[in-house]
């Protein structure tokens, strides 16, 4: 049997591992593929262009870096998904004149961005957003991961906590992390700016569906519940920023009584 139609075989394991969620076979095979690419002679870094075969190997070597990305994705294995991304983004620009366009290139180039975006490396997003022509600025996933940021950016996080029923099904990862941080950052506002709220404005706050999981996340916060109010325990820090002003007026005081002595 050729090495193109081993290298075949392996991606179809590959698909399926893909389509069970199965990340430790779909590791195990990458692996092996991986060996396989290197032996093809058109695959880069191999230079062997004017192989018969050439084309073939290369859309083969070109999905199997797809689905590589698209099984990170889904395990959430992070070191895997930075590895696949820099392996993708290099391949196509590798083979850009050596094959058709890849149907697919901007959307991932779009979940690249929601990975950034994820991680808060905002520099690097607006660099890959820049190296992404007008025709990949229309593609949803491209779309989606501008709007979430601008949305970020504006503190807009009621929009960013509903838009996971409007975003493609791929981009699922990033909404329920941003989700999370939005959360977070909902919470410490809240506990800066209020000592207790109702149950059910905290839980229209948090955008939670149910009673049971705001209180889950109460208890993870320390939070205590009274009746229908969650009590954000500010007493503590309220003594604490009490001190540090008067500590700061006492300094006041000294420092005028000391320019007073001097004139």
């Amino acid at each position: 049997m050729s090495l193109l139609k081993e290298a075949q075989q392996l991606l179809d394991k590959l698909k399926t591992a893909h389509k069970k969620n199965d990340w430790p076979a779909g590791k195990a095979v990458l692996g092996q593929l991986r060996i396989k690419l290197i032996q093809l002679p058109a695959v880069p870094p191999n230079t062997g262009f004017s192989s018969p075969t050439a084309q073939q190997e290369l859309l083969l070597a070109r999905d199997v870096y797809e689905h590589a990305v698209l099984l990170a994705l889904k395990s959430q294995d992070e070191a895997a998904l930075e590895s696949s991304f820099t392996q993708l983004k290099t391949f196509y620009a590798d083979t850009r004149s050596l094959l058709p366009a890849a149907p697919q290139e901007w959307m991932f180039a779009g979940l690249d961005l929601l990975r950034l975006l994820v991680a808060n490396r905002i520099a690097e997003f607006h660099t890959e957003l820049e190296l992404i022509p007008a025709e990949g600025m229309t593609v949803p996933h491209v779309v989606s991961a501008v709007q979430l940021e601008q949305w970020l950016m504006e503190g807009a996080y009621n929009k960013v906590l509903a838009a996971g029923k409007s975003l493609p099904p791929e981009c699922s990862f990033a909404v329920e992390q941003l989700s999370a941080t939005v959360r977070e950052e909902i919470a410490s506002c809240a506990e800066a700016s209020y000592s207790s709220l109702k149950l059910a404005d905290a839980q229209v706050l948090m955008m939670m569906t149910s009673k049971k999981e705001l209180e889950q996340f109460a208890e993870q916060h320390g939070w205590a519940i009274e009746g229908d109010l969650v009590h954000f325990h500010r007493a503590a820090a309220d003594d604490a920023n009490a001190e540090q002003h008067l500590r700061l007026i006492n300094q006041s005081l000294l420092y005028a009584k000391e320019l007073e002595r001097i004139v």
